[in-house]
């Protein structure tokens, strides 16, 4: 095609938008609802997914020694735990550490356990991460047969409830994004359809002047393509103000900030953005191209 040609049909696809003000407007207030919901939507989505893996990175196992265990016996079960494959990182806290750790937490009670780092009751400790939370158990029954492995902790039972809540949350997530996703396409094509139904004569009489099937649809597809990306942009202008909003109310109470911990603004709105515009443009253009083939047979 003649960059001449491709630039007639530009214009003529924007000079469309123009002269078929309402419908136009009709077809881009339709994108712009229905995928302000799609992106509020996927915004909630990605957060979910996001408290999730934060809720799953803090699972770790507590591997506690035998009392009697000797430094050479320490060195050897550190050296033990990191041979296992699924092993990311391995911390040692000594006794005399740990009781620090412990007195800490205890805050303004502390007072109660002074005195005991002399015959310091607490057993050196290991703690593990492993590659991916959900092998945490695996991970935990192989430290478990280590000799000098007195006992260990990562929340059994616990753990396994929450990774099937994550999982479950997120496959929820997924089918109803993909659900609304659908349902938007249908929304948007149809109300695209109207638009062009209405300029059915004009499709006819180009057809009868000889004009190319594919010549009668390029105007259409710049057309649908503007209509779908216009209807895009102002649905994540909204969304990228609306979260700017929350995120700074979220953050302004200490309370509500540890409480919901959300995606930083960038770069959630490009992914966000990317996707409405994406999913905007492909609609428009098929929307358009798919009810422009039905007039093309005079």
């Amino acid at each position: 095609m003649k960059i001449r040609t491709l630039g007639r049909h530009v214009r003529e696809g924007v000079k469309n938008l123009g002269r078929n003000g309402w419908m136009s407007f009709a077809s881009i207030s339709a994108v712009t609802i229905t995928l302000f919901i799609l992106g509020v939507f996927l915004v909630l989505a990605m957060n979910v997914n996001y408290f999730a893996q934060s809720v799953e990175k803090q699972v770790e196992i507590r591997v506690f020694l035998d009392v009697l265990a000797t430094k050479e016996n320490v060195t050897q079960v550190e050296q033990n735990i990191k041979t296992i494959d699924k092993v990311e990182s391995v911390t040692f806290i000594p006794k005399d550490e740990g009781l620090k750790q412990f007195k800490e937490s205890l805050g303004e009670k502390a007072y109660l356990f002074e005195g005991l780092e002399k015959d310091n009751p607490l057993p050196d400790t290991f703690v593990v991460k492993t590659k991916d939370p959900k092998d945490t158990s695996v991970v935990a029954a192989q430290i478990k047969k280590l000799q000098y492995v007195k006992n260990l902790n990562y929340g059994e039972g616990t753990v396994e409830k929450l990774f099937a809540w994550t999982g479950a949350i997120r496959n929820v997530g997924i089918a109803f994004i993909i659900g609304l996703g659908f349902t938007a396409m249908f929304l948007i094509a149809n109300t695209i359809k109207l638009t062009i139904v209405a300029r059915r004569r004009e499709i006819e009489i180009m057809k009868l002047v000889g004009a190319t099937n594919w010549f009668i649809r390029w105007p259409f597809f710049v057309e649908g393509l503007l209509m779908g990306v216009l209807g895009a942009l102002i649905p994540t202008a909204m969304l990228t103000v609306g979260y700017y909003y929350l995120l700074d109310a979220i953050q302004s109470s200490f309370e509500a900030a540890q409480l919901f911990k959300l995606l930083p603004l960038f770069p959630l709105v490009y992914e966000v953005a990317l996707a409405l515009i994406a999913i905007g443009a492909f609609i428009g253009i098929w929307g358009s191209l798919v009810s422009v083939r039905r007039f093309l047979r005079v």
